[in-house]
């Protein structure tokens, strides 16, 4: 279902692009955040832990760069990795004043274990897309994303 908008082809248009990329992206969001539930994790606490497996330990801000969340929020999502014992907050040798994030041996055990469980679930998502459609995709998306810092 598209906009019941009646402006020029052009607005028509944009509107019914953006309605589409919002409800496929609600829409895969919600299954994929059921995926994250089962597992007591919330999307920002998968990112994070995403974050520090791949790249190694991070500072909060840089975490929140990757993640796209707020300061406060990821002092939120930090804190309650924490308490489940997986992260562990450590001064960073090179700067004293600065704190880095570390997986502990408990959190990067289950995110080693639950990445591919989840990354199946990504391919489940995407499998209606041809391996064309999905670079096209990413593109188009790259193109939306990059947009504001043109400005």
């Amino acid at each position: 279902m598209g906009t019941h908008y009646s402006g020029s082809q052009t607005e028509k248009n944009t509107l019914n692009a953006f309605i589409k990329l919002m409800r496929a992206t609600e829409s895969i969001n919600s299954r994929l955040n059921r995926h994250l539930a089962d597992a007591d994790l919330t999307l920002s606490q998968f990112g994070t832990m995403e974050a520090l497996y791949h790249l190694g330990p991070l500072n909060q801000r840089a975490i929140g760069e990757k993640i796209l969340k707020s300061g406060g929020n990821i002092t939120m999502v930090v804190d309650n990795l924490e308490k489940c014992g997986y992260v562990k907050r450590k001064k960073d040798p090179e700067d004293r004043r600065a704190v880095l994030i570390h997986l502990t041996k408990e959190g990067e055990a289950f995110i080693r274990d639950f990445f591919p469980k989840h990354l199946e679930k990504i391919l489940e998502e995407f499998s209606v897309l041809s391996e064309e459609e999905k670079a096209q995709l990413a593109a188009i998306c790259k193109k939306l994303g990059v947009r504001d810092e043109k400005e």
